[in-house]
C-alpha cells in the first residue's frame, strides 16, 4: 500500500528573503545596464567654449621720421690700400670688341628707376658699372664712356691766350681727369683740326693706371713745340649713318666755317656711341647755316667763268703777290721769334692772316667765285641732327650723349651776344652745358679735374 508524501509547506520567511534577494539583483541589473547605455551608446552633447575675451589696444599715433641721406663712408681697410709696381709686363695688341649700341637690351623700369640701353652705352640708360664724376673746367657730368674732344688749331696758341702754356694746362686738365676716372669707366681722348681728327684709340677704352700712362705719353707732344704743330697723324672720317643725304653730304664741306666746322665734329662724335662729351675749342658759334652744294648747272657756268683770259690774267696777278707777300710775312715773323727768344718768351704763333698780322699788304685781289650761295637754314639743321640722334640712339634703346662745350677766347675777344645765344641753344639742345674762358690766367684758375675723386 503505497503511502501518499504530505506536500510540505514553505516557510513564509525564506519566501521572504528570496523575493527581496530577487528585487534587489533586478533593481542592479537595471542600474548598472542604465550607465552602460548613457556611457557607451547615448553622444556626449557638444561642448563649445566661451572665446577668451579680446582687449582692445588703441593704435599708437602716426609719426613722421625724416631720413637723412649720408655720404657712403669708405670702408676703413680700402682707405688704407696702396699701389704698387710689381713689374714690366709686356701685352701684345689685343683688340677687346665692347658692345656698342647694335649689342642693346633693355632693363626693367621698376629696378630703381633705371631706363633701357645699351651696355655701357648710356648714363641715363645704364646699369651703373664704372660710372665716374666728370669735372672739366667747372663743367660736372657723370657717367659711364666719355669722349674728351680738344681742339689743335692755331687759334688755341695765340699770344692772347697764352700760347703754348694754355694748351698745356688744357692737356694737363684732361689728363688729370682721365687719372680719377673710376676702373670700369671707358674713355677716349681725340684732337681735331680743320676737319681732320686724330684719336688716341680706335674705341673707348677703361680707365686705369697703364691707360693714364699711356694718354700722358700720346697727348705731351702735340702742339708743345713750335716748330712741330698740328697734328701729322690726323685724318678725315666720311659720315655714313644716312645715305643720300643732301645735308649730311654738304656738312664736311668748307671747313673753315664755323657752322661747317661744328656740325661735322657733332656727327662724328656722335657717331662714337658715348655718354658724355667734353668738347674744349678756340671757336663755337653752335648751330649755324650750312652752305647748299651748287647744282652741276651752276658749276658749269663757274667753270666757263674762270676759263676766260680776263679771269685766269687776275687770278695769276693775285697769286704771285700773294706767294711773294707770304715770304715776307714768314721771315718778318722769323726776326720777330727772335728777338722774342732773347727776351725768354716762346716763339710767337699765327692763328690764321699771316700777312696781315706781319703787316703785309695786297694790291691785287682774288678774283673771286661767282656761284651764289644758297643755305640750310639753323632749324632745318636742327631737324637734321634730331633725326640722327633718334637714329643713332633712341630707335637701339639708349639715350643721346650729353655735349659739353668749353669755349677758350682771348682776354678781349669778340663773342657777341647772338653767338653765344647760339652756343648756349646747342649745348641745351644736347642736354649739355657751356663756359666761356678767357686767356692764360683764367684757364689756369678754372681747372678742377684735382678736386675731382671717384
Amino acid at each position: 500500500m503505497i503511502t501518499k508524501l504530505k506536500k510540505r509547506k514553505m516557510n513564509p520567511m525564506l519566501l521572504n528573503v528570496l523575493l527581496i534577494s530577487g528585487g534587489v539583483h533586478l533593481a542592479a541589473i537595471m542600474i548598472l545596464g542604465g550607465i552602460t547605455v548613457y556611457k557607451y551608446i547615448i553622444p556626449d552633447e557638444a561642448q563649445f567654449e566661451e572665446p577668451p575675451q579680446i582687449e582692445e589696444v588703441e593704435p599708437p599715433k602716426e609719426m613722421k621720421i625724416e631720413i637723412r641721406q649720408q655720404a657712403a663712408a669708405q670702408p676703413q681697410a680700402m682707405q688704407n690700400l696702396r699701389m704698387r709696381q710689381v713689374g714690366n709686363i709686356a701685352v701684345a695688341n689685343v683688340s677687346i670688341d665692347l658692345p656698342t649700341m647694335e649689342q642693346s637690351f633693355t632693363v626693367s623700369s621698376g629696378m630703381g628707376g633705371f631706363s633701357g640701353g645699351a651696355l655701357l652705352g648710356g648714363t641715363r640708360g645704364s646699369i651703373g658699372i664704372g660710372m665716374s664724376d666728370v669735372n672739366v673746367f667747372g663743367l660736372k657730368s657723370r657717367a659711364e664712356r666719355f669722349l674728351f674732344a680738344i681742339d689743335a688749331s692755331k687759334t688755341m696758341l695765340t699770344d692772347e691766350k697764352g700760347g703754348l702754356y694754355s694748351y698745356r694746362v688744357i692737356k694737363d686738365e684732361i689728363s688729370t681727369m682721365v687719372s680719377n676716372l673710376s676702373a670700369g669707366t671707358l674713355f677716349n681722348v681725340v684732337f681735331f683740326n680743320d676737319g681732320r681728327f686724330d684719336f688716341f684709340k680706335d674705341n673707348p677704352i677703361p680707365a686705369g693706371t697703364v691707360a693714364t700712362q699711356e694718354l700722358i705719353k700720346w697727348i705731351t707732344p702735340i702742339n708743345s713745340d713750335v716748330n712741330k704743330l698740328g697734328l701729322p697723324g690726323a685724318r678725315t672720317q666720311k659720315l655714313t649713318t644716312f645715305a643720300d643725304n643732301e645735308i649730311q653730304d654738304t656738312i664736311p664741306r668748307n671747313q673753315s666755317t664755323s657752322g661747317h666746322e661744328n656740325a661735322y665734329l657733332s656727327q662724328i662724335f656722335l657717331e662714337q656711341s658715348i655718354d658724355a662729351i667734353y668738347v674744349i675749342t678756340g671757336r663755337h658759334n653752335g648751330f649755324q647755316k650750312l652752305e647748299k652744294r651748287p647744282s652741276e648747272k651752276e658749276l658749269e657756268k663757274e667753270r666757263e667763268r674762270r676759263a676766260k683770259p680776263d679771269y685766269q690774267e687776275a687770278l695769276q696777278a693775285y697769286q704771285k703777290e700773294h706767294a711773294l707777300g707770304m715770304q715776307k710775312a714768314e721771315a718778318e715773323l722769323v726776326r720777330r721769334n727772335a728777338q722774342r727768344i732773347k727776351k725768354g718768351l716762346p716763339p710767337q704763333v699765327i692763328d690764321s692772316g699771316l700777312m696781315r698780322a706781319m703787316g703785309i699788304k695786297m694790291e691785287n685781289k682774288h678774283p673771286g667765285g661767282g656761284i651764289p650761295t644758297r643755305y640750310y637754314e639753323v632749324n632745318e639743321v636742327k631737324k637734321y641732327f634730331k633725326e640722327l640722334s633718334k637714329m643713332l640712339y633712341d630707335e637701339k634703346g639708349g639715350i643721346p650723349p650729353s655735349i659739353n662745350v668749353v669755349l677758350f677766347l682771348a682776354g678781349d675777344e669778340e663773342f657777341s651776344e647772338v653767338n653765344e645765344d647760339a652756343l648756349k641753344d646747342y649745348t641745351r639742345f644736347f642736354d649739355g652745358k657751356y663756359r666761356v674762358i678767357r686767356g692764360l690766367d683764367e684757364i689756369k684758375s678754372a681747372s678742377s679735374a684735382k678736386e675731382t675723386k671717384n
